[in-house]
């Protein structure tokens, strides 16, 4: 037993398999309404709200500031939980893996976005990490059918980074700590670019390994089917070698069967060149079928 209790598995009761892990079936059978799944949903409802917070009052209110960081804080924590949770109580679905990808995009894009409208930060930062975050989830649904790219220590300090510095230019701050920001929102992009770059290595890597692994089961099969083509038809040939001398002893006294019989001798020994490209090209028909 693994501990999770049913609701965990979309209350379906389902039993655990053995080795203490749920079957597919149970995983799959996760309820939409999960506690990951509302998380995820929270954080979506959160970008709109928190995008009239920031821009309320022509966006320089220091209140609606403080409102729309603390919409932003909520997202971000949200974003901590929801995806340990599915994987910790096997919640994971359909659903989850579009929309958690798509909200941490949507309030990250919206923050940086904003903040460039209005003025407080620069738009090559802005256009750096979009790029970035939007060439990575092309790039995963691309090597998605060779494999699963991991989320990597890197990326989670990017994330980290990001949040933590999109959060300190959307307080108003001055002094020191505007400085800080700045400093931390560099670090931010310095992260994004490597583990990017990263990511795209892995890619590449991971395909082609898919790929050659790939070419070498096509291989394997095709020398198996080939040597299971090859063996019926030596036996076939062999066999009729042999019917066919015993025919000719029968059908003949004296001379005539002992003319049978080594008749029988060279079919046996040749038999077969003669039979075998029938039987190959019978064996072909019943594979293309």
């Amino acid at each position: 037993m693994t501990g999770v209790p049913a609701s965990a598995a979309g209350g379906s009761g389902a039993k655990p398999v053995r080795g203490g892990k749920l079957g597919t079936a149970a995983v799959n059978q996760a309820s939409l309404w999960n506690i990951a799944n509302i998380l995820t949903m929270v954080r979506l409802l959160l970008v709109p709200g928190f995008v009239m917070l920031l821009l309320h009052n022509g966006g320089y209110d220091p209140v609606w500031r403080s409102f729309a960081w603390a919409a932003f804080a909520i997202a971000m924590i949200t974003d901590l939980f929801d995806g340990h949770l599915a994987r910790a109580y096997n919640l994971v679905t359909d659903f989850g893996k579009i929309a958690d990808p798509i909200a941490d995009k949507a309030i990250m894009g919206a923050a940086l976005i904003c903040l460039s409208v209005l003025g407080d930060l620069p738009w090559w930062i802005t256009g750096v990490i979009l790029a970035r975050e939007l060439g990575i989830t092309l790039m995963r649904f691309w090597v998605i059918r060779h494999a699963v790219i991991p989320a990597s220590r890197g990326g989670k300090l990017k994330t980290l980074a990001q949040g933590t510095a999109a959060g300190m230019y959307v307080l108003v701050l001055t002094g020191p700590l505007a400085t800080l920001r700045f400093w931390v929102m560099m670090v931010a992009v310095v992260l994004t670019v490597v583990t990017g770059l990263d990511y795209v290595r892995q890619a590449v890597v991971l395909r082609r390994r898919s790929l050659a692994a790939e070419r070498a089961a096509v291989g394997r099969t095709s020398e198996a089917l080939n040597e299971a083509a090859g063996s019926p038809g030596a036996g076939v040939s062999t066999d009729a070698g042999v019917a066919g001398g015993v025919a000719g002893a029968s059908g003949a006294g004296g001379a005539s069967g002992v003319s049978g019989a080594a008749g029988s001798s060279v079919r046996v020994a040749g038999g077969p060149a003669p039979v075998e490209p029938a039987v190959r090209a019978r064996d072909g028909a019943e594979a293309e079928r």
